[in-house]
C-alpha cells in the first residue's frame, strides 16, 4: 500500500512493527510462559528483531517475494485487489519465517550447529502463527488504519 516512498516506508513499519510483536509475543510464551518479568523481556527482546525484520523486509525479503507473487498472479486490470494481497502476504510470510526462524534459533542458542538443529522446528511453529496472524489479524488492522492515516 501507498503511493510515495515514504506512504509505502510507513506503512512497511506498520506490518512489520505488528508482525514482529506477535511473533515475539507467540515464542516468548512457548518457550517462556507468562512471567512476572514477561513484559520487561518483551520490550528488551523485541527491538533488535524489530530491527532484523525490518531490514530483511525491506533489502531481501521484500525483492524477493513480491516478483514470485505477480508470478502466482498474473495482474491486470480485472484482477481482484485481494488476490494480489493474499499472493503478497503469503509471499512475504514464507521469506520472513525462513529468516527470522533463524534468528531465533540463533539468539536462543547461539551461533552454533544446535542453531541449525532446532531451525526447523522454529520454521513450522512459526509459519504456523505467522501465515493466520498477517492474513487474518496484522495485515486487515494495518491496512485499515493506513487508510485512515492516508485519506483523501
Amino acid at each position: 500500500m501507498g503511493q510515495t516512498k515514504l506512504q509505502k516506508f510507513i506503512f512497511t513499519l506498520m506490518m512489520c512493527f505488528s508482525m514482529v510483536l506477535g511473533m515475539t509475543i507467540y515464542n516468548m510464551l512457548l518457550n517462556e510462559g507468562l512471567h512476572s518479568q514477561f513484559f520487561a523481556h518483551l520490550l528488551k527482546d523485541f527491538w533488535l528483531g524489530f530491527i532484523v525484520a525490518l531490514l530483511l523486509d525491506i533489502f531481501i525479503v521484500g525483492k524477493i517475494a513480491k516478483p514470485i507473487a505477480f508470478n502466482i498472479v498474473n495482474s491486470n486490470k480485472d484482477t481482484k485487489p485481494i488476490k494480489i494481497i493474499l499472493a503478497i502476504s503469503s509471499c512475504m510470510v514464507v521469506g520472513m519465517v525462513l529468516f527470522m526462524s533463524m534468528y531465533g534459533a540463533i539468539t536462543a542458542v547461539g551461533l552454533s550447529s544446535m542453531a541449525l538443529k532446532i531451525y526447523p522446528l522454529c520454521v513450522i511453529r512459526n509459519f504456523i502463527m505467522a501465515l493466520p496472524l498477517n492474513l487474518l489479524i496484522v495485515s486487515p488492522l494495518v491496512r485499515f488504519s493506513f487508510s485512515k492515516m492516508f485519506a483523501n
